[in-house]
Protein backbone atom coordinates (compact mmCIF):
# COMPACT_ATOMS: atom_id res chain seq x y z
CA UNK A 1 0.00 0.00 0.00
CA UNK A 2 1.01 3.23 -1.16
CA UNK A 3 1.67 4.97 2.55
CA UNK A 4 1.26 8.74 0.84
CA UNK A 5 -2.68 7.68 -0.18
CA UNK A 6 -3.17 6.96 3.40
CA UNK A 7 -4.48 9.36 5.47
CA UNK A 8 -2.34 10.70 8.66
CA UNK A 9 -5.25 12.54 10.12
CA UNK A 10 -9.17 11.75 9.49
CA UNK A 11 -11.23 14.46 10.31
CA UNK A 12 -14.99 12.81 10.29
CA UNK A 13 -18.05 14.94 10.73
CA UNK A 14 -16.54 16.58 14.11
CA UNK A 15 -19.00 18.97 16.12
CA UNK A 16 -17.75 20.94 18.83
CA UNK A 17 -20.50 22.97 21.17
CA UNK A 18 -19.40 24.80 24.48
CA UNK A 19 -21.99 26.18 26.58
CA UNK A 20 -24.69 26.14 24.18
CA UNK A 21 -22.37 27.68 21.44
CA UNK A 22 -21.61 25.81 18.79
CA UNK A 23 -17.65 26.45 17.83
CA UNK A 24 -17.35 23.69 15.13
CA UNK A 25 -19.77 22.01 12.81
CA UNK A 26 -19.99 18.93 11.00
CA UNK A 27 -16.38 19.11 10.34
CA UNK A 28 -14.71 16.81 7.19
CA UNK A 29 -11.03 16.53 6.62
CA UNK A 30 -8.48 14.01 5.40
CA UNK A 31 -4.42 14.79 5.38
CA UNK A 32 -1.93 12.50 3.81
CA UNK A 33 1.16 12.58 4.31
CA UNK A 34 3.98 14.45 2.50
CA UNK A 35 1.60 17.50 2.22
CA UNK A 36 0.85 20.78 3.42
CA UNK A 37 -2.28 21.71 4.85
CA UNK A 38 -3.54 25.22 5.40
CA UNK A 39 -6.92 26.96 7.24
CA UNK A 40 -7.37 30.29 7.21
CA UNK A 41 -10.68 31.93 8.36
CA UNK A 42 -11.33 34.66 10.52
CA UNK A 43 -10.45 34.75 14.45
CA UNK A 44 -13.34 32.96 15.98
CA UNK A 45 -13.81 30.98 12.81
CA UNK A 46 -12.92 27.84 14.73
CA UNK A 47 -9.39 26.80 13.33
CA UNK A 48 -7.39 26.81 16.60
CA UNK A 49 -10.27 24.61 18.92
CA UNK A 50 -10.01 22.30 15.43
CA UNK A 51 -6.39 22.28 15.75
CA UNK A 52 -7.06 21.55 19.70
CA UNK A 53 -9.01 18.50 18.69
CA UNK A 54 -6.94 17.03 16.80
CA UNK A 55 -4.26 17.47 19.11
CA UNK A 56 -6.13 15.79 22.09
CA UNK A 57 -6.40 19.13 23.91
CA UNK A 58 -10.79 19.38 23.73
CA UNK A 59 -12.35 16.46 22.97
CA UNK A 60 -15.35 16.80 19.95
CA UNK A 61 -18.89 16.70 21.08
CA UNK A 62 -20.03 14.46 17.84
CA UNK A 63 -17.60 12.68 15.20
CA UNK A 64 -14.20 11.26 15.66
CA UNK A 65 -10.78 12.24 14.84
CA UNK A 66 -8.08 9.82 13.95
CA UNK A 67 -4.37 10.17 13.26
CA UNK A 68 -3.01 6.80 12.02
CA UNK A 69 -5.75 5.04 12.16
CA UNK A 70 -6.04 5.93 16.20
CA UNK A 71 -9.20 7.38 17.73
CA UNK A 72 -7.75 10.69 19.48
CA UNK A 73 -9.85 10.26 23.32
CA UNK A 74 -10.18 6.85 22.39
CA UNK A 75 -7.68 4.86 21.31
CA UNK A 76 -5.62 7.55 22.52
CA UNK A 77 -5.70 10.51 25.01
CA UNK A 78 -2.99 12.13 22.74
CA UNK A 79 -1.24 11.45 19.52
CA UNK A 80 2.41 10.32 19.31
CA UNK A 81 4.95 11.65 17.68
CA UNK A 82 3.09 14.84 17.05
CA UNK A 83 4.55 18.33 17.17
CA UNK A 84 2.28 21.21 18.36
CA UNK A 85 2.50 25.04 18.43
CA UNK A 86 -0.78 26.74 19.24
CA UNK A 87 -1.13 29.91 20.74
CA UNK A 88 1.82 31.76 22.12
CA UNK A 89 4.34 28.24 23.35
CA UNK A 90 4.95 28.37 26.89
CA UNK A 91 8.55 28.61 28.06
CA UNK A 92 10.05 29.63 31.73
CA UNK A 93 10.65 32.72 31.08
CA UNK A 94 13.99 33.44 33.35
CA UNK A 95 15.78 30.38 31.76
CA UNK A 96 17.90 30.72 28.44
CA UNK A 97 16.13 29.09 25.16
CA UNK A 98 18.53 25.81 25.30
CA UNK A 99 17.96 24.97 29.01
CA UNK A 100 13.63 25.01 28.10
CA UNK A 101 14.19 22.46 25.49
CA UNK A 102 16.77 20.77 26.86
CA UNK A 103 14.20 20.48 29.92
CA UNK A 104 11.61 19.41 27.54
CA UNK A 105 13.20 17.11 25.34
CA UNK A 106 14.12 15.39 28.89
CA UNK A 107 10.58 14.69 29.28
CA UNK A 108 10.37 12.26 26.71
CA UNK A 109 14.03 11.32 26.30
CA UNK A 110 14.27 11.00 22.39
CA UNK A 111 17.07 13.61 21.47
CA UNK A 112 20.05 14.75 23.75
CA UNK A 113 21.01 18.02 23.89
CA UNK A 114 23.17 18.28 20.61
CA UNK A 115 20.01 17.30 18.60
CA UNK A 116 18.74 20.27 20.69
CA UNK A 117 21.62 22.58 19.35
CA UNK A 118 20.87 21.51 16.01
CA UNK A 119 17.51 22.26 16.01
CA UNK A 120 17.67 25.69 17.22
CA UNK A 121 20.00 26.49 14.72
CA UNK A 122 18.27 24.83 11.74
CA UNK A 123 15.26 27.51 13.51
CA UNK A 124 17.71 29.98 13.39
CA UNK A 125 18.64 30.56 17.22
CA UNK A 126 21.80 30.19 18.64
CA UNK A 127 21.94 27.49 21.30
CA UNK A 128 25.03 29.20 22.91
CA UNK A 129 23.02 32.51 23.91
CA UNK A 130 22.65 33.11 27.31
CA UNK A 131 20.06 35.27 27.17
CA UNK A 132 16.47 34.60 29.29
CA UNK A 133 13.50 33.78 26.97
CA UNK A 134 11.53 37.15 28.78
CA UNK A 135 14.16 39.15 26.93
CA UNK A 136 13.81 37.24 23.45
CA UNK A 137 11.64 39.66 20.71
CA UNK A 138 8.99 37.83 19.52
CA UNK A 139 9.79 36.78 16.37
CA UNK A 140 12.79 34.63 18.52
CA UNK A 141 9.89 33.52 20.97
CA UNK A 142 8.37 32.01 17.39
CA UNK A 143 11.64 30.56 16.04
CA UNK A 144 12.08 28.65 19.73
CA UNK A 145 8.56 27.59 19.53
CA UNK A 146 8.82 26.38 16.05
CA UNK A 147 11.72 24.46 17.27
CA UNK A 148 10.22 23.14 20.43
CA UNK A 149 7.69 21.51 17.89
CA UNK A 150 10.11 20.14 15.28
CA UNK A 151 13.14 19.02 17.77
CA UNK A 152 12.02 15.39 18.09
CA UNK A 153 11.48 14.74 14.69
CA UNK A 154 7.77 14.03 15.02
CA UNK A 155 5.87 13.09 12.00
CA UNK A 156 3.11 15.57 12.11
CA UNK A 157 3.28 19.45 12.49
CA UNK A 158 0.40 21.27 13.99
CA UNK A 159 0.98 24.76 13.89
CA UNK A 160 -0.93 27.66 14.77
CA UNK A 161 0.24 31.07 13.10
CA UNK A 162 3.55 30.45 12.69
CA UNK A 163 4.96 33.12 11.24
CA UNK A 164 3.41 35.21 13.92
CA UNK A 165 6.29 38.02 14.73
CA UNK A 166 8.56 37.28 12.40
CA UNK A 167 10.76 39.54 10.22
CA UNK A 168 10.33 39.32 6.49
CA UNK A 169 13.99 37.45 7.04
CA UNK A 170 12.57 35.14 9.58
CA UNK A 171 9.21 34.09 7.37
CA UNK A 172 11.60 33.38 4.53
CA UNK A 173 13.65 31.14 6.93
CA UNK A 174 10.37 29.45 8.07
CA UNK A 175 8.74 28.84 4.74
CA UNK A 176 12.31 27.23 3.60
CA UNK A 177 12.12 25.22 6.52
CA UNK A 178 8.14 23.88 6.11
CA UNK A 179 9.12 22.84 2.68
CA UNK A 180 12.20 20.71 3.86
CA UNK A 181 9.94 18.84 6.37
CA UNK A 182 7.74 18.40 3.56
CA UNK A 183 10.20 16.99 1.50
CA UNK A 184 11.03 14.70 3.99
CA UNK A 185 7.79 13.27 4.08
CA UNK A 186 6.04 15.18 7.24
CA UNK A 187 2.53 15.61 7.06
CA UNK A 188 2.08 19.75 7.82
CA UNK A 189 -1.57 21.43 8.97
CA UNK A 190 -0.86 25.71 9.43
CA UNK A 191 -3.73 28.33 9.96
CA UNK A 192 -2.48 31.60 8.73
CA UNK A 193 -3.93 34.97 8.22
CA UNK A 194 -1.05 35.56 5.56
CA UNK A 195 -2.60 34.89 2.53
CA UNK A 196 1.05 34.64 0.88
CA UNK A 197 1.75 31.80 2.85
CA UNK A 198 -0.98 29.98 2.31
CA UNK A 199 -0.07 30.15 -1.58
CA UNK A 200 3.30 29.36 -1.35
CA UNK A 201 3.53 26.45 1.52
CA UNK A 202 -0.03 24.49 1.28
CA UNK A 203 -0.89 21.81 -1.53
CA UNK A 204 -5.07 21.68 -0.23
CA UNK A 205 -6.61 24.88 1.72
CA UNK A 206 -9.50 24.91 3.72
CA UNK A 207 -11.48 27.87 4.99
CA UNK A 208 -13.24 28.23 8.17
CA UNK A 209 -15.99 30.01 9.10
CA UNK A 210 -19.08 29.76 11.47
CA UNK A 211 -17.01 26.20 12.11
CA UNK A 212 -17.53 25.08 8.94
CA UNK A 213 -15.32 23.65 6.90
CA UNK A 214 -14.88 24.23 2.71
CA UNK A 215 -12.91 23.47 0.67
CA UNK A 216 -10.60 26.04 -0.81
CA UNK A 217 -7.61 24.33 -3.12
Amino acid sequence: MDEKKVSEISIRNVGLVLEKTTILDDVCMEMKKGNIYGLIGRNGSGKSMLMKCICGFVKPTDGSIMVRNQVVGRDIDFPENMGILIENPGFISYYSGIKNLVMLAGLNRKIDRRQVEETMRFAGLDPKMKRHVQKYSLGMKQRLGIAQAIMEDPDILVLDEPMNGLDKEGVRDMRTLFLELKKKGKTILIASHNAEDIDELCDHVWEMEHGKSNVVV
